[in-house]
């Protein structure tokens, strides 16, 4: 089964992985048809056998940290579960005037719509976002640059972890995925 796995927040703040050394500890622990897409963490794999999310989860984090010395977090996903994640965008009309600024964000857990409502009610600035399921769905019209959206603001207000990846990455990484299967 082919499975997505984004990692959050590396080559950034001095989180610095390379792209051939993550493909390389894939490898190692027997991933080795691993794929990544761009600098900033994104990987495509195979993998046999049944292991849930959740463990998948747990064992990428612990082999990261053991072989190459990095705590991060990775937000996995089945490539069915991303083409669901794709699929269901709640804003079509954003994913074709301006990809780059519609962020997709899958999240560890699904956040409650209480959550979200106070995720809603702590914007300060233009920006729009919806959850379904798993996943965040953000517009920021002025980018993310100066955004006061931030990463930790969502992950406080919505009581879980996540990363953020822009629409046209996500379907570069939709894109990775059909080409493996």
């Amino acid at each position: 089964m082919i499975h997505l796995a984004f990692l959050r927040g590396v080559n950034v703040g001095g989180k610095t992985i390379l792209m051939a050394d993550l493909r390389d500890m894939f490898g190692k622990i027997g991933y080795d048809t691993a794929r990544t897409l761009l600098q900033s963490g994104n990987v495509v794999f195979h993998v046999t056998g049944r292991m849930s999310t959740a463990a998948l989860e747990a064992t990428l984090e612990g082999e990261t940290l053991k072989r190459l010395k990095i705590e991060t977090r990775y937000l996995v996903r089945t490539a069915a579960e991303w083409d669901d994640v794709i699929a269901r965008n709640p804003f079509p009309d954003a994913a074709k005037s301006d990809p780059a600024r519609l962020v997709v964000m899958p999240l560890r857990d699904a956040p409650t719509r209480a959550h979200l409502s106070a995720l809603r009610a702590a914007i300060v600035g233009r920006e729009t976002v919806d959850i379904i399921g798993r996943t965040a769905y953000l517009i920021y019209p002025d980018g993310q640059g100066e955004s006061k959206l931030t990463l930790k603001v969502i992950e406080k207000h919505l009581a879980t972890t996540g990363t953020a990846r822009n629409w046209n990455t996500a379907l570069k990484m939709q894109a990775l995925a059909m080409q493996m299967g």
